[in-house]
């Protein structure tokens, strides 16, 4: 099972993208999802994780500009990225918490660029 995520692309500063997340298969009833992003050259970091029961937290530099959700029914995860700034610029990814390595899918682009 692999988590898929999309939505990503090029898009100006202040802009908006809107990122999904779909598991390839199975992976049960997870309390808490989350996305993650890692920069190049950086180490991955939580960005915005959410409970089944809707309880959402965020990293400092997005709060306020992202906004976490998710279908339990479906088990997809979305993330609504406003204001964009160049240094949101990362591979997204999504996965539970604790994160499950086998979990890891390849991840969607998001460029901040002008």
């Amino acid at each position: 099972v692999q988590l898929q995520a999309s939505g990503g692309g090029l898009v100006q500063p202040g802009g908006s993208l809107r990122l999904s997340c779909v598991p390839s298969g199975s992976i049960g009833s997870i309390n808490v999802m989350a996305w993650y992003r890692q920069a190049r050259g950086k180490s991955r970091e939580l960005v915005a994780g959410i409970s089944r029961g809707g309880i959402t937290n965020y990293a400092d530099s997005v709060k306020g500009r992202f906004t976490i959700s998710r279908d339990n029914a479906k088990n997809t995860v979305y993330l609504q990225m406003n204001n964009l700034k160049p240094e949101d610029t990362a591979v997204y990814y999504c996965n539970a918490v604790p994160a499950v390595g086998p979990w890891w899918g390849q991840g969607t682009l998001v460029t901040v660029s002008s």
